[in-house]
């Protein structure tokens, strides 16, 4: 591009660049290139087969794995904070918070899956992170680190009260039961027990939590776990019956 191509071009961005759903086009790339064979993945997900209205699938950045406060630093940080400004995070740490929480960290681990930031009862990675932004609902889709639409239209006060509805990310845990396996090879002999699946989801959910609180304390963040709209959020997020909404997390800067 010559220098007055660039210049003829520099209005549209700047009107791009001021509107909400613009500004998030602006960032999005386009579909996965795996999107059409991952179609039927994400459909049993609850997530659009076609956008989310003006939603797009969103690349994320590549995660930075370095930087940041020290573990014991952040520990010594760790904190709930529930007064959380509306400022947006930059998209690179969004990317470095969802990769955290429960991104992969290494492509071989047990039972034949990739290994993720938080551990699961026999890496049946059970919870699936929906992550609800200022334009719509999205679910993290931890292998390719990319956002997939799932409704448009801003759902942060499913969260709950105070900030929560003005912070610009909530986190809604969801298991998705259908993720234990319960075939003769399983060696948990148990996993298909009801308890013992609700003793499994509630401590990989309290794990990814704790990550987010960590990455929140190493990066200056504010962050809150804490209850919200299980019923109208599983409708809104078109859950299935196997699927249940359990807690909510809002992050943002502190105000």
């Amino acid at each position: 591009m010559n220098r007055r191509t660039f210049l003829k071009a520099l209005p549209a961005l700047s009107v791009l660049a001021g509107t909400t759903n613009g500004f998030a086009r602006y960032l999005q790339r386009s579909r996965p290139s795996n999107y059409p064979q991952a179609e039927e993945k994400y459909a049993a997900a609850g997530v659009a087969s076609e956008p989310a209205g003006e939603l797009q699938p969103i690349e994320l950045l590549k995660p930075q794995k370095e930087g940041g406060k020290s573990v014991l630093a952040a520990l010594q940080e760790r904190k709930t904070t529930r007064n959380i400004k509306a400022d947006k995070l930059e998209p690179q740490m969004l990317s470095n918070l969802l990769w955290a929480a429960f991104g992969v960290n290494r492509e071989k681990a047990s039972f034949g899956k990739a290994g993720r930031t938080a551990a699961s009862a026999s890496n049946s990675q059970e919870i699936d992170l929906y992550v609800a932004l200022a334009e719509g609902v999205y679910l993290y889709e931890s292998g390719g680190h990319r956002l997939m639409p799932v409704a448009a239209g801003d759902f942060r006060a499913r969260a709950g009260r105070r900030s929560a509805g003005t912070a610009p990310v909530n986190i809604f845990y969801v298991v998705d039961l259908t993720r234990y396996d319960t075939s003769r090879r399983q060696p948990d002999r148990r996993i298909g027990e009801p308890e013992i699946q609700k003793s499994y989801y509630y401590t990989a959910t309290g794990l990814i939590a704790g990550n987010v609180y960590l990455f929140a304390a190493s990066q200056g963040l504010a962050a809150w776990f804490h209850n919200c709209n299980k019923e109208t959020t599983a409708k809104e997020f078109k859950l299935r019956p196997e699927q249940r909404v359990l807690f909510a997390q809002t992050v943002g800067y502190p105000a």
